[in-house]
Parts: C-alpha cells; structure tokens; sequence
C-alpha cells in the first residue's frame, strides 16, 4: 500500500473509487495457513475476514448444529409453537400471509411443506398484490381471511409494524402469530405472539436472521412442540426439517442479510441440498434459469431469486410461494416458465425506469452528497428497489426511488456504509411524513403522499448530514491481494469456494491484477465487454466487465489499447461448454502510474 493509503496508487479509479486493502495481520494469516494447511493467500484472505486460529477451522467447513440456537431463546417462540401445534392437531384452518419478495416467498412456502408433511389442514395462502395492496397487512385482507374460516393467522416477513390490520384481525376474531426479521418499534402489534429477533427486547447474537430463518426456527420449536405432545407415530413419522434447507437457503441469499454465524451455516447446508434438486419446483426453475453446475450463492442470488421475485414485482403475487412448496412436476414447469417469461418482461421495465431515474438523479445528484432521491409518474412500483440499488451502485451514496401514481408514491431504498436506511424511514414515519414505512440498514420501503416528497427528501438529508457530520461519503473498493494473470488457476479457485458462502457478511475476495495489457476487448450482448487480460510474462487471463459499455469503466477499457492497467474483480470458475477455467468479473480499472 503506498503512503497515501490507495492500494497500488490508486486514488481514484475509473469507477471513481479509492481502492484500499482489506486490513489483516500479518502473523495471524501465516499461522492460519500453517494450522489450516492452506496457502499464505487463503490464510490472508480468513485472518482479513476476521478469522482466528480458534475460528478457522469452523468457516472453513460450517456446521448447522455449532450455530442453531435453542428456539426457545425468542420471546413469544414456545408461545407461538403452542399455538401452532394446536391448530395442527385441532384441524383448524390456518392461514399464511407472506410478503411478495424471495424471503417472503420461501418463508410461505417452508409452512406450506410443513404443514403438509404433517398432515395439518391445507393453509389458506394469501400474499397481497405489491401494485393494488402494497406491503404487509391490511384489514380488508384480515377480513377476507376470516370470512373463509381461518382461525389462525400467520404472518411472515412482514407484519411488525401492521399494528392497525393486526387490530382489524382481532376484531375479526382472528389470532395471528407475527413471524418477522424487520426493525420493531419499542410498541409492538397486537398478537398472540411476536417472534423476531429484531424485537428491542430480544438479546443480540441473531439479528441477521432473514424471515425464512425466523420460520424455520419457528418450524423446529412447533416441531418439538409436536414431538412432546406424541403427535408422532410409525404411522405417521416425524419430517426431515434438513430436506427444507434449500428453500431457506434461497431466501437467506435472497434478502442480502449478512452471511455470518447461523446464517452461514444455514445457507452452506442449504446449498448442499439444493444440489439434489429435491425440491421440485426449485428444480423446475434452475431448469428455466439453465443452471448445469453445483448451485452456489451466486446462482441464489442472481439467477433464481430473481425470477421468485418476477411473479412479486409483474405479475401473480403467490407464484414463488406456490412454486416452491409444490411437487407436481407439470405444476411446476408452467409457472417456472411464466416465472422466467415475467422475469423477462421485468428486465425490460426496468431498464425504462432505471434510464429515467438516472436523468431524474443527474439533476440534483452534484448537490447532495449524501442521498440520490428519484421520483417520477407512470414508473412500475415493481422495480424500483432493483433500480434503487443500480442508483446506489451508480453513485456509491444512499438512493431512494418512488414510483407515483394517484397523489401516491410509493418507494424503495438501498443504502452504504453506515447510513441506517431504515431506521432513518422509521423516523420519519414517526415525524409524520410518510404514512407506513420500515427495513433493514441497507434497504428500506415506504409509501408517502405526493405533496410531502420533497419534506421527505429534505429529512433524509438532514439525517444523513449530520450522522457524517461533514466528512465525504467516499466510495471506496475493498481488495484483498494483487495476483497476476498466471496465479488464477483451479486450483486457485477450489480453495476460494472452500471460504464460501459469499455475500453481504462474508466478502467474496477481490483481487487486483496489476500492470497488465488489455490483449482483446471485444462486445457482447449490447452491452458486455469481453475481455483478456495479459501479464508481463505472457499469460493471459479471460474475463468479462457486465453492463459497462455506457460507463465510466467501459469508457476506460475500450480506449486501453497499448496502455498498461490495473483491473480489479472477482474470479470465478467458467465451465461454459463443460470447460474449467478461469475468468475475472472485471469491477473496476485503472490506468496504472
């Protein structure tokens, strides 16, 4: 690292980043490697993710039974496995309201199978319509639910802020079970039981959880639950919970929480059993999402979760949820085709919206350091997290993206560093400025009135001035190491899955590849550019910069002819055309001093 702290001298990239290398100590990575009998590299990479001697060996080779709390731990868990094993063993109609997004999907669909397994009586599924209904409950659905005999009301993913359709529910005569993961107000809704380990009287440690962790914990008490009543018999045998694993691994990616302790575990066991493509509609979709190779967090993230969440954003609210819990084969080809066809039909409104929102940024982006805030009419409602989070790529600050219709906007946001997105639209829900609102620190949705935008943006603002209290928000690239062209093997690559799940958490490691000529560039897919990196010693290097040809980066490596860079990405294993090779996932360059 030079003196000025960039990594390689690079201060300011053509992303416009300041490029800095991950700390570690130098002692502990060695010693690492030495216990562990990996490479220095690997050891570098576990001691900069803050493993110890002691910890090593654990990440390394993640263990559910080392990371899964007594259920029992959770305020209102044993109250709500109760609960819920009487309606099991009553017959009573049960309902599940889930959210439209992947961990709502797969929190709704964990219950179905279990449910099923069990022989409970079929649950009502009910996931309300993103455009017509909006997030989370609401009393008119709470009503429709009792009118058609449920009794108990499950909500997952959603319902720790829906304190007035939770008291709608009551008066209904129906009793609800909050199931929720999302940041809870020092009140809480009124319920026969509240399980979420975001509750402000919980005790820290699992706060990580996405909504389909809650559940399956929640799955494992009411399990026990059943166990110690005697419900099970050679005649009918307790279920396998483990065979469950990949849904609620699908989910855990899905929803960007930090891949850290049990969700680790989670999510590296859940991927194991998504490989035996058990699940017969998640195997349906891997099919329509053409994956030929063992499932990783990658293929969770960006390839299936997306087209879970198509049925959410475009079309049918309760596909994904269906989808998943279903084991009819036909079933479920068709809807993983509709899911695909939708998810299709997705990318396109997408990129009219996100080419809109960025001329709608452009106009005051120069003058607010702190928070892109985007609003315009006739913009799909069901996209615009996805181009709230292109936005806060884009421009490395907080982004906020509302879609108006009928004096109605309502809106998405993805945030960076420490600016605490949704505690921030909490408070302003608590000021009096937007009607309903809440998330996580990095993401967070809301509805506000038109006329209030701009007090909304201007609050935002505030907030986020004076948590920097002056200082730039300066976007930075993480990286780990620099390696040359000749060092990325198979090998290589073998030890670095060994180090996954990869996400927010638990960085995918970034290397640099210094000082090396650009052999071939070449477009593809309209936007792509492929790429082959050369080394001073003549090895070469494949690798491919996605969606960069209007960017800065694109600017930079189709005008590099002739010059020396530094590239920065992941490396990845390509087995295009049953091959095992080698390529980058170019994220950023430089022109090298």
């Amino acid at each position: 690292m030079s003196e000025s702290g960039a990594f390689l001298g690079v201060a300011r990239s053509a992303c416009g980043r300041l490029w800095r290398q991950r700390p570690y100590d130098d002692r502990l990575s060695l010693a690492i490697a030495q216990r562990e009998g990996v490479p220095e590299l690997i050891g570098q990479l576990l001691a900069a993710r803050g493993q110890s001697l002691e910890t090593a060996a654990a990440y390394l080779a993640p263990r559910l039974r080392d990371q899964m709390p007594d259920p029992s731990i959770f305020k209102d868990m044993d109250k709500a496995a109760a609960r819920i094993a009487d309606a099991v063993m009553g017959g009573e109609q049960m309902a599940i309201f889930g959210d439209y997004d992947v961990d709502g999907a797969t929190s709704s669909a964990l219950l179905m199978r279990f449910f099923a397994s069990v022989g409970a009586k079929a649950p009502i599924l009910y996931v309300p319509d993103r455009l017509a209904e909006g997030y989370g409950p609401n009393a008119p659905a709470m009503q429709k639910l009792a009118q058609a005999g449920a009794k108990l009301v499950i909500t997952v993913d959603c319902g720790i802020t829906a304190f007035d359709p939770l008291t709608a529910a009551q008066e209904a005569g129906l009793e609800v079970v909050v199931v929720d993961h999302h940041v809870a107000e020092p009140r809480l809704p009124p319920a026969h039981a509240v399980v979420n380990p975001n509750r402000l009287d919980e005790a820290p440690g699992f706060g990580q959880l996405a909504a389909v962790g809650v559940a399956f914990l929640v799955v494992v008490a009411t399990n026990r639950a059943l166990r110690a009543r005697g419900f099970y018999s050679p005649t009918r045998p307790e279920p396998d919970l483990m065979q469950w694993l990949d849904i609620v691994a699908l989910g855990t990616v899905a929803d960007v929480v930090p891949l850290t302790g049990i969700n680790r575990a989670l999510v590296a066991q859940g991927l194991k059993v998504m490989s035996g493509r058990l699940n017969t509609g998640l195997a349906a979709l891997s099919d329509v999402a053409r994956i030929n190779e063992r499932p990783s967090a990658y293929h969770a993230g960006f390839l299936l979760g997306p087209r879970v969440n198509a049925g959410g954003r475009v079309g049918r609210s309760d596909l994904g949820a269906r989808l998943l819990a279903s084991d009819d084969a036909d079933f479920a080809r068709t809807i993983a085709a509709e899911l695909d066809a939708l998810n299709t039909e997705r990318r396109d409104i997408e990129t009219r919206v996100l080419d809109a929102a960025i001329l709608a940024a452009e106009a005051h982006a120069a003058d607010s350091p702190y928070l892109i805030f985007a609003c315009g009419h006739d913009w799909h409602p069901g996209v615009i997290g996805i181009v709230a989070g292109r936005l806060k790529e884009r421009y490395q600050r907080p982004a906020c993206v509302i879609a108006i219709e009928n004096g109605i906007g309502k809106g998405s946001g993805r945030s960076v560093g420490s600016l605490h997105l949704g505690n921030a639209i909490i408070a302003a829900r608590e000021a009096g400025i937007i009607a309903k609102g809440g998330g996580h620190a990095m993401a967070a949705g809301f509805e506000v009135a038109e006329e209030r935008l701009s007090d909304l943006q201007a609050f935002l603002h505030a907030r986020f001035v004076d948590h920097m209290n002056g200082e730039a928000l300066l976007p930075v690239l993480d990286l780990d190491a620099a390696l040359q062209p000749r060092a990325a093997t198979t090998d290589l690559i073998n030890l670095l899955e060994r180090m996954g799940p990869f996400g927010s958490g638990n960085a995918e490691p970034r290397f640099a590849f210094p000082n090396v000529r650009l052999a071939f560039a070449d477009v593809v897919g309209g936007a792509h550019l492929r790429l082959q990196l050369e080394g001073a010693d003549g090895a070469r290097l494949k690798a491919i910069a996605f969606r960069c040809l209007d960017t800065d980066l694109g600017a930079r490596l189709t005008t590099a002819r002739g010059l020396r860079l530094h590239v920065a990405g992941h490396l990845r294993r390509d087995t295009w055309q049953g091959r095992d090779n080698v390529q980058l996932i170019v994220e950023d360059a430089a022109l090298a001093s």
